[in-house]
């Protein structure tokens, strides 16, 4: 078979098992690292570039495996004695592998440029929720001057998180939500997400903060906006008791 005809044949072969193991490779990574629950509306940008970026790294994976194996297997030198042509390099194949992982970048600059403006979008009608981190705990103000180490959001509401660490670096973080944003003392820092499904999650420090990092854990309920209407009624007057009492 002329040189040719022969290296063209072998290309061939490697690209189909490239797209084979490409395929394989991504429902394997997809399956065997499943995302939490998507329960904010910001979950689904997030878990898109999850899975592009998971696909990225199957492809990547079978190009240089496939290449590789496929070498060792069809042109090891075995009980030959001649030896292969002496290249010096190709100009051609040096310019796509520098030009293609170049745009590969700028696209996924551009891509997580927009998720980032999607998830950190400001929309006019938020509601502010005052977060204070400290070691090891949280603590909530709503907006009607109530404070409470549990963090009771209503569906469907666009929601601000104005938060301020007092001792270290924290970091708000809601698995299901899938946004995150660290606290950092001497400086207030926004997350900003809209929860659509009603039910509890835990709120997690995610970020090593002393020796109970691991503790550093909240309740979250998301509610009817009728039920958060109630439950922050009910905290005002049980606080304003409180005080009264004092």
């Amino acid at each position: 078979m002329p040189e040719s005809e022969s290296n063209k044949r072998h290309f061939i072969i490697v690209g189909v098992l490239v797209v084979i193991t490409t395929i394989a490779m991504g429902i394997i990574l997809n399956g065997v690292l499943p995302l939490p629950v998507a329960a904010a509306t910001q979950a689904a940008t997030v878990d898109w570039l999850f899975v592009v970026h998971m696909w990225l790294i199957a492809f990547l994976f079978a190009l240089v495996m496939v290449f590789m194996v496929y070498s060792m297997v069809v042109f090891r030198r075995g009980k030959r004695q001649d030896e292969g042509d002496h290249v010096e390099g190709n100009t051609m194949i040096e310019i796509v592998w520098t030009v293609i992982p170049l745009i590969v970048v700028v696209i996924f600059s551009y891509i997580g440029i927009q998720t980032l403006a999607t998830v950190t979008n400001a929309p006019k009608d938020e509601m502010v929720i005052k977060v204070q981190g400290f070691q090891w705990a949280w603590s909530f103000q709503y907006p009607n001057g109530t404070t409470n180490a549990e963090l009771v959001v209503p569906v469907d509401q666009n929601l601000d998180m104005e938060m301020n660490a007092t001792d270290v670096i924290h970091s708000f973080w809601v698995p299901q939500w899938r946004v995150k944003q660290d606290l950092v003392p001497g400086i207030t820092t926004h997350v900003r997400f809209t929860p659509d499904k009603i039910g509890e999650y835990t709120l997690e420090c995610n970020q090593v903060c002393g020796l109970s990092h691991t503790i550093m854990l909240a309740k979250v309920r998301v509610v009817s906006k009728e039920e958060f209407v109630a439950w922050t009624d009910q905290q005002l007057v049980e606080q304003g008791q409180q005080t009264a009492s004092k």
